[in-house]
């Protein structure tokens, strides 16, 4: 059951901070923390998706900033969040329902980010939700991949 906790923690985390996901499943596999080696774990791959999540987390301020909830941006989150419920479901869970799960997760955290965001980014207070959102979602990665189970890799750990 934590295996898909975990799956579905990813997942929400796609939907407050898609990036943010990414680079946590991408620190995940440094650490051997994700199953098989779909998920790149190299110094360039995680220095790339970490830079890619501070890059979003900023932009997300922008008045352009797209709404999460439109097609494209939605269905990203959805295939990231399936991406990371397979890789973090445990050794011995159904990596499909894994998937799943992370789908859940990032259907759940669209919808509760955005409420919980509002619509109005352009002020301070939205601006200062934004933040919040910011902060919830890296804490939550980070508790998610410190959960994840070890799984047995190709890859040695990078420390």
């Amino acid at each position: 059951m934590q295996a898909y906790v975990t799956s579905f923690g990813v997942g929400f985390v796609t939907g407050m901070r898609s990036m943010t996901a990414c680079a946590a499943l991408s620190w995940a596999a440094s650490d051997g923390r994700t199953r098989g080696e779909l998920i790149p774990n190299g110094t360039g791959a995680r220095t790339l998706a970490t830079a890619a999540a501070l890059a979003e987390m900023a932009g997300d301020k922008m008045p352009f900033a797209p709404d999460r909830r439109i097609s494209p941006s939605f269905a990203f989150r959805l295939a990231i969040g399936a991406i990371g419920g397979w890789a973090l479901a445990g050794r011995h869970a159904s990596p499909e329902i894994g998937a799943l799960s992370g789908v859940a997760g990032a259907v759940v955290g669209t919808i509760i980010g955005r409420s919980a965001r509002g619509s109005d980014s352009q002020t301070n207070s939205g601006r200062a939700k934004g933040l919040v959102e910011d902060a919830v979602a890296a804490g939550l990665a980070t508790l998610v991949v410190a959960s994840a189970e070890h799984h047995h890799s190709a890859f040695p750990p990078v420390r």
